[in-house]
C-alpha cells in the first residue's frame, strides 16, 4: 500500500490515469504510466513504485515475479481546494478552484489469492 497525499492535479483528470492500471498486472501498469501523456502519469508510477518496494520490504524473500503482483485497488479522493480570484471585467473578480487530490494504491498477489480461493472450496466441500 501507498498514498500521495495533497497532489496538485484535479480528482477528476487524475481518475482517468487511475482507470488505465486498476486490475492490471504491475509490469504493464509500469509501461503504461510510463508512456501515458497525462500530467498525472509520472506521479502515479513513483506511487506505484514506492508500493512495490513497500510490498518488498514487508515480504522478504519473495520474488515479486513469483508473486504475479497487481494493481488490486486505486482510490482518488478529493483534496483540499485552493481559492483564488482572478480579475474580471467591470471590478469584479472571478472565483479559481485549484483543486487537489489524495492517491491511495494497494497492490495484491495473484498467487495468494488463488491459494486462499481454492482452500475456501476445499471447507465448503
Amino acid at each position: 500500500m501507498a498514498k500521495l497525499m495533497n497532489n496538485p492535479t484535479s480528482p477528476q483528470k487524475t481518475r482517468l490515469v487511475a482507470d488505465l492500471v486498476r486490475g492490471v498486472d504491475v509490469e504493464k501498469a509500469l509501461g503504461i504510466l510510463q508512456y501515458s501523456p497525462r500530467e498525472s502519469a509520472p506521479k502515479m508510477r513513483k506511487l506505484l513504485l514506492s508500493a512495490i518496494a513497500n510490498w518488498q520490504a514487508k515480504n522478504d524473500g519473495v520474488r515479486m515475479e513469483d508473486a504475479q503482483l497487481y494493481v488490486k485497488q486505486i482510490m482518488v479522493d478529493e483534496g483540499r481546494t485552493l481559492k483564488r480570484m482572478r480579475t474580471a471585467p467591470q471590478g469584479r473578480g472571478y472565483r479559481i478552484r485549484k483543486r487537489s487530490n489524495h492517491i491511495t494504491m494497494i497492490l495484491g498477489s495473484r498467487t495468494e489469492e488463488n491459494v486462499s480461493v481454492s482452500a475456501e472450496n476445499e471447507e465448503t466441500k
